[in-house]
């Protein structure tokens, strides 16, 4: 019936209402960093008793998709459950733990090792994996999340990811891009990337000769990214504030470029309509302030891991590469993580 974000971040409050959400502020005594979601949701209730289910959306678990939801629902409105919560199969042996010191030796916990059989034959068991938690108010008031007349959904593996540690980053952002959900509007495949050459290609430093002469340095697997780039038919053009077409015919790039622009969104709008393309077959990689509004226009945005703080803000991706150091290289291996999902929802 609603969607809520709860929060008492500003930043996160300004998105959750551009994307058509609803918010409660949290209050200082629920948004401690050993504050639980239980202790949110039950402060949330306080404020809405028109609310009596709650579906708790985990930020954590982003491969969520809304055909999932809606079967929960419906255990719950249409067969009577009073809560359920998500698992997900795994095929993993487990042995008992023998702590440092103890005299004693590990212990099956699930399977017999003198009939040990190949984990693929193997039905596997239910673990929760955290992406939701549905149950009635009454459960909830009385400090519970799970209770009273219980079922489990069992959620698809890709679909499982749940970020606990800042190793589980990268591996989420491969699975979101090859199993995650991108709206009701067809994924479309990138066809264009305008590409920033001050601080993406290049570091961004101007070295200058006795003889006044100007040079600048860039990474050869960003050109290798350019070529691959263009081999899967991607456009790539470049663009930049200053005058830089001396540096652009050292590089030997072959790619159209608009070098002296005041205005980059204009110069993007104006290549974007001549394409005939929508924006989300548009990709662009900036670094800078002036690139924000290109970068929020841009169906695929990135920029470099040193790139100011507001590009960072407006971008989709995040490289792990300095600028001039490989970024270009690292968004075109993002770029065609993308079309491999395009390729397999074409199949489907």
């Amino acid at each position: 019936n609603s969607v809520w974000v709860s929060t008492d971040h500003d930043e996160i409050e300004k998105v959750a209402k551009q994307f058509g959400a609803q918010v409660h502020r949290r209050s200082p005594e629920v948004s401690q960093d050993s504050s639980t979601s239980l202790e949110a949701i039950r402060e949330f209730l306080n404020h809405h008793h028109e609310v009596d289910i709650v579906g708790n959306i985990q930020a954590t678990s982003p491969c969520l998709h809304p055909s999932d939801l809606i079967k929960v629902a419906d255990l719950i409105q249409k067969e009577g459950f009073d809560s359920v919560f998500s698992v997900v199969r795994r095929h993993q042996f487990r042995w008992s733990e023998v702590k440092k010191g103890e005299n004693k030796t590990t212990e099956p916990q699930n399977l017999n090792p003198a009939k040990r059989y190949r984990r693929q034959d193997w039905p596997g068991e239910l673990y929760e994996n955290g992406s939701f938690y549905f149950a009635k108010r009454h459960l909830i008031e009385k400090g519970y999340l799970q209770g009273g007349k219980m079922a489990y959904y069992e959620m698809r593996a890709e679909h499982s990811v749940d970020i606990d540690i800042d190793i589980d980053w990268p591996i989420a952002e491969q699975r979101v891009l090859s199993f995650g959900y991108f709206g009701k509007e067809p994924l479309k495949e990138v066809k264009l990337l305008v590409c920033s050459i001050d601080g993406c290609l290049t570091n961004g430093r101007i070295y200058v000769t006795e003889d006044q002469k100007e040079m600048v340095s860039y990474d050869y697997r960003d050109t290798v990214g350019i070529d691959l780039l263009k081999k899967r038919g991607i456009q790539v053009r470049l663009i930049s504030e200053r005058d830089c077409s001396k540096t652009l015919s050292a590089m030997q790039l072959g790619c159209v470029a608009k070098v002296s622009a005041t205005n980059k969104l204009q110069v993007l709008e104006d290549w974007q309509k001549d394409m005939g393309l929508s924006w989300k077959e548009v990709a662009y990689l900036g670094n800078e302030e002036s690139d924000v509004e290109c970068l929020k226009k841009a169906g695929m945005s990135g920029v470099p891991a040193d790139a100011c703080a507001v590009a960072q803000k407006a971008a989709g991706y995040i490289c792990k590469s300095n600028g001039g150091c490989g970024a270009g290289r690292e968004l075109a291996e993002h770029i065609f993580l993308l079309l491999e999902k395009v390729n397999a929802a074409r199949k489907q």
